[in-house]
């Protein structure tokens, strides 16, 4: 029946709702002058019915100027009671001067009383209603706790109220004195209690609601909360919040730096946008997980024209949208450019930096997927190396100022074909800052991004979410990680600080294991690992061994004497260099062996130049392997095998 009544029309609700309120409003009236009369049942007059009547008509009329009848009754807000109360108050004034006008004896106490009456019949029937509305929904949520009692947490309490998810039942704090408090009836536990109020409360979730300002150690915090194996989730970022693209209860997965467990590099924002606002900036690898992310921090440094070069068509198109989207709303007055190409064509290159008169250039177009450039190595060094040195000699030509080059720990000492190629692409570059002085060349060289494509954190997280298993190469493997945006800032920076040849290194802090890291994963998404130990565990780890190219450990920088910046979290690698001649001549020989698809000849190269390279494992390039004497392409004619050329690029070198 209540359903029913539910599933009705907005104009028959509204309309029941009136009829409620004038029998409430006769009874609240008839019961005044029975209680001042004592008189059961009181019996009215012709006189007191007109004033009765009056009075009534007068406020549904209220009642309806006030929009009473607009409020949606399962989301009653503080207000609407307001509007009962005032319009209560002023029908009970309305009784007083009909009486007086109209000659009819009302007692002074049947106004306060009849006003009483109606403001409990008027605001507790919406109030019931509402309760019945609410609490059946309350049975099919999940119960949760919320982390975090403060102006956030309360928000965030609000917010799930309304909802049909989740069900705030405990709120856990950080202040000892909150301890067995109350908020809006919820309870209050301090975080030294937490297991106490999840097992007592039956909690099946924990969220996150820090304030801004709360000062919470999140590292230490998640520590605590691991043991628990309840899925743990937070609320959108503050910044996401303002900027009207999230809202409170769009609960999500953990961030990804508080896996990360440090403190982000903060940058100097005030220098990047002096040296960014009103220049011509172009970004390559514009659509990848750093270019994307150098394109989105840019923009809002307003520059006069943003560049965007890419290979791919539809990364293009997805980065240039959301571009444009963000201009728009921001009101940024950018003109956007999306250009497609590759830096491999030496004229495509220079055209393009001419034309459009670039001041800078963030150099993030690299093929960096260790395993498949290990299997690809042709493409890996036309990309990577010539690539870069033909984007160098067209930036040059072109007049540009700065040329900031996205490097890799995996340049350091390198095991595979991908961190030896970045290191030579390093030593081009350093090269150049040698041979010229117009353009200033300098590099950037941090660890493993999370959240970019191919990263293990939304990898594991996958595979927990399929039920497993989750696969680690190898259980020392350890890595350096920094987040997407925290590595554009300091790309961003480094390029503010070059003077040239430069290669800026950030300090990462402590390396992380990355078993320990998919245990936390696994743990803090609510599952337990299942060992030997505990065969009842869901989500299994499984050490697959190392991939082609991969080694155990990554390092930041080749020398130990790093020296100092004018950021504090930055250094600069003092490392060895090639002379532009040597430089020049590894170029040619390496695209010649490209030209000629000797895989063999390439592995020497950069073993022989000043990259540190060693391979960790026998060359495992699928074509070579595949192909008969090493050649890609042959052609039989009378017994005699001829090795066909492959032309690879149309630069200076070749």
């Amino acid at each position: 029946m209540f359903q029913k009544f539910l599933e009705l029309p907005r104009f028959h609700k509204r309309v029941i709702s009136v009829f409620a309120d004038v029998v409430a409003l006769f009874f609240s009236l008839w019961a005044a002058f029975s209680l001042r009369y004592d008189q059961y049942p009181w019996v009215p007059t012709s006189e007191h019915v007109l004033v009765l009547g009056l009075t009534v008509i007068f406020t549904i009329g209220l009642f309806v100027r006030l929009g009473l009848y607009r409020a949606v009754v399962r989301y009653l807000s503080d207000r609407a009671f307001l509007t009962v109360v005032g319009g209560v108050t002023a029908s009970a004034i309305v009784l007083i001067l009909l009486g007086y006008w109209l000659e009819v004896l009302v007692p002074r106490s049947v106004p306060v009383i009849y006003g009483a009456l109606a403001f409990i019949f008027v605001s507790g029937s919406r109030m019931g209603v509402r309760i019945l509305v609410m609490r059946p929904s309350g049975h099919d949520k999940e119960r949760v706790a919320i982390v975090g009692a403060g102006e956030t947490g309360l928000q965030l309490f609000q917010a799930l109220e309304q909802g049909t998810e989740y069900l705030p039942v405990v709120f856990i704090s950080f202040v000892e004195s909150n301890h067995r408090t109350l908020i809006s009836g919820v309870p209050v536990y301090d975080l030294n209690h937490i297991e106490k109020a999840v097992r007592s409360n039956d909690v099946g979730r924990l969220l996150l609601a820090l304030d801004i300002d709360s000062g919470v150690d999140r590292k230490d915090l998640l520590k605590k909360l691991e043991p628990l194996s309840l899925p743990v989730q937070t609320i959108p970022s503050m910044r996401e919040l303002i900027a009207g693209q999230k809202r409170i209860n769009d609960i999500r997965d953990l961030e990804i730096e508080d896996l990360l467990g440090r403190d982000p590099v903060q940058p100097d924002n005030a220098q990047v946008a002096a040296s960014l606002q009103g220049k011509v900036v172009m970004v390559t690898g514009a659509g990848g997980s750093i270019g994307s992310e150098l394109c989105r921090q840019i923009i809002r440094h307003r520059p006069s024209k943003l560049v965007l070069f890419e290979q791919s068509e539809f990364s293009l198109y997805a980065v240039e949208r959301e571009l444009r989207g963000l201009n728009s709303i921001e009101g940024l007055g950018v003109e956007i450019l999306p250009i497609l190409g590759s830096v491999v064509h030496r004229r495509r290159c220079e055209v393009v930096l001419k034309t459009c008169r670039v001041d800078i250039i963030y150099h993030a177009a690299a093929y960096k997927h260790v395993p498949l450039v290990e299997h690809n190595i042709i493409e890996g060094v036309q990309n990577n190396v010539i690539g870069t040195a033909h984007l160098a000699e067209a930036a040059i030509a072109a007049g540009v100022r700065r040329f900031v080059l996205i490097s890799t720990d995996k340049a350091v000492r390198p095991t595979n074909v991908m961190g030896a190629t970045k290191r030579m692409a390093e030593l081009v570059l350093q090269g150049l800052a040698q041979k010229q002085s117009e353009t200033i060349f300098s590099m950037v060289r941090f660890g493993n991004v999370l959240g970019s494509s191919g990263s293990v954190v939304p990898l594991f997280r996958d595979q927990i979410r399929d039920g497993g298993p989750v696969t680690v190469t190898h259980p020392d493997i350890i890595r350096y990680f920094m987040t997407i945006p925290e590595a554009s800032q300091l790309v961003l920076q480094a390029g503010n600080m070059g003077e040239g040849g430069e290669v800026f290194v950030l300090d990462m802090g402590e390396p992380v294991k990355i078993a320990d890291l998919a245990r936390k994963m696994i743990h803090l998404m609510g599952l337990m690992e299942k060992t030997p130990d505990n065969p009842d565990g869901e989500i299994e780890i499984v050490f697959s061994g190392l991939r082609p190219g991969e080694k155990l450990y990554e390092e930041l920088l080749i020398g130990d004497d790093p020296q100092g910046s004018a950021h504090p979290r930055i250094m600069m690698a003092r490392e060895t260099y090639m002379q532009w001649k040597d430089v020049e001549d590894t170029l040619n020989r390496l695209n010649k062996a490209s030209r000629e698809f000797n895989c063999s000849s390439i592995i020497n190269i950069l073993q022989k130049a000043p990259t540190g390279y060693t391979p960790s494992e026998d060359m495992s390039d699928l074509i070579w392997a595949q192909s008969e004497h090493g050649v890609s392409t042959l052609e039989h004619s009378g017994g005699v095998v001829r090795q066909l050329p492959i032309p690879l690029s149309d630069g200076p070198f070749g």
